[in-house]
């Protein structure tokens, strides 16, 4: 009798640990179809709500760690009984989620805290974690695809309106430029009219620039492509730039790494990318400041990074930098095309 009382004792248990995982499974499976909550927020959600599942849901810690971030039901503390799973995603490990049992709490006497059922829970939270970790990407994907489509979108419908009239500008823009060299040789000229006349010179120098700027995007140019040393051509950009930088009071600090072999690029090119970097560097600081230029090597990789101290760009900014004609330069000190041209060539 007793044997049978006990028997009718441990599937009673058994029962009641069955309708805790599915409660918790249930709750999660919420959580994650929950398109109101933000990722981190489920990632929140689902520590709170997981030790409820365990043996001991008083006695429970749950965390899990994603990337290097970590989330947790109050203190994690340091244990002495934990039970872990992997969280994979794409084959590649992000992190872990794992239940643990404080140092204080003495659990079972057998030294087994946790039951059979609960690891096979625990690695399919895992795996429910790791879905919803890879919707997030995967829409996070699909906008940057949106707005890769927007942007080429915009560029082609400038490049258009760039070949329609380039043509009509150019040609009474030339003779601008050429009846202004002649009234600069002009003898006699007035000291105002020759100023007005080296002004109509510099703005109509401007203009045509611009003008090619523009026609970068309704004719790419095909890069001709040769081996180049990198800090060779970035020491030749500091060269040209050097009188500006000191005019402009701003310091270099230089670490090209001496052993970096050449790479396949066009030079032309990379010295038009690594001029508008600088320039764009030097004016984020109006009042001076510092530019820091590394070059380094990470197996078959070559990196260039260039840094400023300059008053940076905050979000909204950041979103539109690579915008055609949008910049927050004051009239007259930029075309907003200088980083589109910078990312079309890199």
């Amino acid at each position: 009798m007793a044997n049978s009382d006990t028997q009718e004792d441990d599937a009673r248990l058994n029962l009641v640990e069955r309708v805790k995982e599915l409660k918790c499974l249930y709750d999660i499976a919420r959580i994650s179809a929950d398109a109101s909550m933000s990722g981190e927020n489920k990632l929140k959600s689902i520590v709170t709500i997981l030790p409820q599942a365990w043996k001991y849901p008083e006695k429970a810690c749950a965390k899990i760690v994603i990337d290097k971030q970590s989330y947790s039901n109050g203190n994690y503390p340091h244990s002495v009984k934990r039970q872990r799973s992997n969280i994979i995603v794409d084959g590649a490990r992000r992190g872990y989620i794992e239940i643990a049992y404080p140092k204080k709490y003495l659990v079972d006497d057998d030294n087994k805290p946790f039951l059979e059922e609960e690891e096979k829970l625990l690695e399919t939270v895992a795996s429910e974690i790791a879905a919803i970790i890879k919707r997030k990407e995967t829409a996070q994907e699909k906008l940057t695809l949106e707005d890769q489509l927007r942007h080429a979108d915009r560029l082609a419908t400038i490049g258009q309106l760039a070949a329609s009239v380039a043509h009509d500008i150019n040609e009474p823009l030339g003779h601008i430029i050429g009846f202004a060299e002649l009234l600069q040789r002009y003898p006699g000229l007035p000291a105002q009219a020759l100023a007005d006349v080296d002004k109509i010179f510099s703005i109509s120098l401007h203009v045509r620039e611009i003008v090619k700027q523009l026609l970068v995007f309704s004719r790419p140019v095909l890069p001709k492509k040769r081996n180049v040393n990198l800090n060779d051509l970035i020491r030749k950009v500091l060269t040209f730039l050097e009188f500006r930088f000191a005019s402009e009071g701003v310091k270099l600090k230089v670490h090209l790494n001496p052993d970096l072999p050449e790479i396949d690029a066009d030079p032309t090119q990379m010295n038009q990318a690594l001029v508008s970097l600088m320039v764009n560097a030097i004016q984020a600081m109006p009042n001076g400041g510092e530019i820091s230029i590394w070059t380094w090597r990470e197996r078959s990789r070559i990196f260039l990074a260039i840094e400023d101290t300059g008053i940076g760009m905050d979000e909204k900014t950041l979103r539109k930098v690579f915008t055609p004609f949008f910049t927050t330069k004051e009239v007259g000190m930029g075309t907003g095309l200088g980083l589109p041209i910078v990312h079309s060539i890199i």
